[in-house]
Parts: C-alpha cells; sequence; structure tokens
C-alpha cells in the first residue's frame, strides 16, 4: 500500500501547476516572497489629464499587469494603472506609471505616469481607453522600446513607444501600420514579446539572421518581425493569414486562450516564450484548474526559426493560489505575467494579481 501511496503521490506533482516537473530548457520552480502583493492602487496620486484637462487620480481602481527592467543596478518597473473603480473591465481609462526598487522587492512610486492619452497624433488609437499592459525590452545603444496596447474602447492595437530614460517616451504609434500596406493595422494585436539576449546581466533586444523577432497575439500567439524595432511585419500563410505559432489546447491549462507574457529569452537550448495560458469554461478546461483562470506556461523556439516551435511545457508553472490573486477586479483568478528581469543572480517575474494588484515570483537557478 505504501507503494501505491508513493506513485499516486508522484503523479499527482507531475500533473500539478504548483509543482511541475521543468525540463533543462525551461525556467524552474519560482517562488512568491512573503512581501506579496508588490504594489497596489493609491487614489492619492493625481496628475493632470491632458485631455480630459482636468485632475484625475490615475491609480485609484487597481495597479497591475507590470514590465520590467534594470537599470543602473536597480529594478524599474512599468505598471498599468485605471482611474475609476466605478467602471467595469474595459471601461476605465488607463495610464502607465513607473516605480524603482533597489532590491526588486520594495518600490516607490513616481507621482505622476509616464506613458498616458494626449492630445498627439495617436490619440485616435490611445483614447479614451489609455495605454495598457507594456513589455519593455534595452537595444544594444541603451535605448528602452515598450510595446504596449492602445485602447480605444474600439479596437485594441499592439503599439510602440521608445525613451532613453524610461520617463521621457516617444510614441511610435501601432506596430502593424506599415506593414502588407496596413493590412493589419485594425485589427485586434496585443501582447508584444520580443525576443532578448542576456547580456551584462541585462535583456537586450537580439537580432536573429539580421532581424529583431516579437511573439504577439490573444488567443493564438503569432510571429513578426522587424528591423527597427518599431515597425512589425507579422508573419502570414500562403493565404495571407496571419500564422499560428501556439494555439490553445484542450484539458490544458491554456484551454482557451495563448498570449505572450514578458520579453522573451534567447538560450543555447532555443527561445523560451513565457506566456499566458487562459483555462476555458465548460468541457474543454484543465479540471484540476478553475474555469477562466489565467496561469502562466513556457514553450520553446527554434533559435535560428523564431516561428518553429521545439517543445511545449504540458503543465503551467505559475498560477493563482494567494488570496489577492482570486479575488479582485478578475475573479476567477489571475496570475498574468509580463515583467522579467535578472537581477543579483536570480529571476524576477512580475505579474498582475486578479486584474487588480502586481505580484512578483523569483527563481534562483541560471538558464
Amino acid at each position: 500500500m505504501k507503494g501505491k501511496n508513493s506513485l499516486y503521490l508522484f503523479l499527482l506533482l507531475f500533473i500539478s501547476c504548483a509543482a511541475p516537473l521543468t525540463t533543462p530548457w525551461q525556467l524552474g520552480k519560482f517562488e512568491k516572497p512573503a512581501e506579496n502583493p508588490i504594489l497596489m492602487a493609491d487614489s492619492s496620486f493625481t496628475f493632470m489629464c491632458p485631455v480630459k484637462k482636468t485632475m484625475v487620480n490615475w491609480q485609484k481602481a487597481d495597479v497591475f499587469n507590470p514590465a520590467a527592467v534594470v537599470k543602473d543596478g536597480k529594478v524599474y518597473v512599468l505598471f498599468r494603472a485605471e482611474d475609476n473603480p466605478a467602471a467595469g473591465i474595459g471601461g476605465r481609462t488607463s495610464r502607465i506609471g513607473l516605480a524603482v526598487s533597489n532590491d526588486g522587492v520594495h518600490f516607490q512610486k513616481m507621482k505622476e505616469p509616464v506613458l498616458y492619452p494626449d492630445s498627439g497624433s495617436f490619440i485616435q488609437y490611445d483614447y479614451p481607453g489609455g495605454c495598457e499592459d507594456p513589455r519593455i525590452v534595452e537595444t544594444e545603444d541603451g535605448t528602452y522600446v515598450l510595446a504596449y496596447t492602445s485602447w480605444n474602447k474600439k479596437v485594441a492595437r499592439l503599439s510602440i513607444s521608445t525613451s532613453k530614460d524610461l520617463i521621457h517616451w516617444e510614441k511610435k504609434g501601432p506596430a502593424f501600420a506599415k506593414a502588407y500596406d496596413g493590412k493589419f493595422l485594425n485589427i485586434w494585436s496585443k501582447s508584444g514579446s520580443i525576443v532578448t539576449k542576456l547580456k551584462d546581466e541585462k535583456l537586450v533586444a537580439a537580432k536573429i539572421n539580421g532581424k529583431y523577432w516579437m511573439y504577439w497575439g490573444e488567443t493564438f500567439v503569432n510571429v513578426a518581425w522587424s528591423e527597427n524595432l518599431t515597425d512589425w511585419t507579422p508573419m502570414i500563410d500562403s493565404n495571407g493569414e496571419l500564422t499560428r505559432a501556439i494555439e490553445p489546447r484542450k484539458k490544458k491549462f491554456d484551454s482557451n486562450l495563448t498570449e505572450p507574457g514578458p520579453p522573451a529569452l534567447l538560450t543555447k537550448n532555443g527561445i523560451v516564450l513565457l506566456y499566458n495560458g487562459k483555462n476555458a469554461d465548460g468541457e474543454d478546461d484543465d479540471p484540476t484548474l478553475p474555469e477562466g483562470t489565467y496561469s502562466g506556461g513556457q514553450a520553446l523556439f527554434d533559435r535560428n526559426d523564431p516561428a518553429k516551435v521545439i517543445t511545449r511545457a504540458d503543465s503551467c508553472f505559475i498560477k493563482p493560489d494567494l488570496p489577492h490573486e482570486i479575488t479582485g477586479q478578475y475573479k476567477a483568478g489571475t496570475t498574468f505575467i509580463e515583467g522579467l528581469v535578472y537581477f543579483r543572480g536570480k529571476w524576477f517575474l512580475y505579474y498582475g494579481t486578479a486584474d487588480s494588484m502586481v505580484g512578483l515570483a523569483i527563481h534562483s537557478d541560471n538558464l
């Protein structure tokens, strides 16, 4: 009987998100420190909105879905903040704020947002929904490139902005505006995970075959390439339709959708993409997770062919299990991963919790 119990325990560990059996190409187990959540909403922060021409409590409702980067020996987090708690999901205006930390755990927020809807030429894309869900990379020359969602409450568009100091940003507009004569300008597009390499303990945008590469999309994962990190060309098939590098899988944690997370990592084994999977509602769901839950998965792509999938983990490596991760604006439970840095010999993963707060998980092993 003792042997049967041991076998049963092994099988439970094999299928569990909380303790997945990882392979050498994956980032292994992440631990959530006791300080969680590390960032929360604060109605005392005010800002003069250049569109409304009035003061707004720009992070009164929620603070979540962060990007992260290391600069001058500190961790900087760019987070999405929503202003109006009375409005429902998708009905608020989002702005991107900036926080800094000496240890990667305890953060000090700047008083005003750094990226937000304004009266410039891109207001048609950014307003009234705002600027959402950033991912950030650094270039070889120290320029920061931010991929974020412009939300005008009609169509979500993946957009690009650049900065030299993380505070002052120059909007470049929708990422796909020029590709194929604007064919994909007005499609629903989100979540740009640009491929990076670890250089001098920083994640720097990497070129493969002379081009930059990005995973993007919601529901399925697509691939795009660029020569300048601003103008991106989505990959299409022989029928002119978007290619699907990764799609949802029935009965698994990503049975409803797959959505890229933080910047992908170019490693000796291939390109590691950390992505968000949403569990389905109904008969296609993973029965080990609540319906609608967002958790994190990993996939490996060919290092010389970024569109070619080599393998994909069957189990999630992070899931909602803390009280603030299963309550809040999105009550089905969320660990929505977007920010990843290598800091002091460890991997720090930053994520949104239930569309309400910012969480942190830390992995100590090298990739």
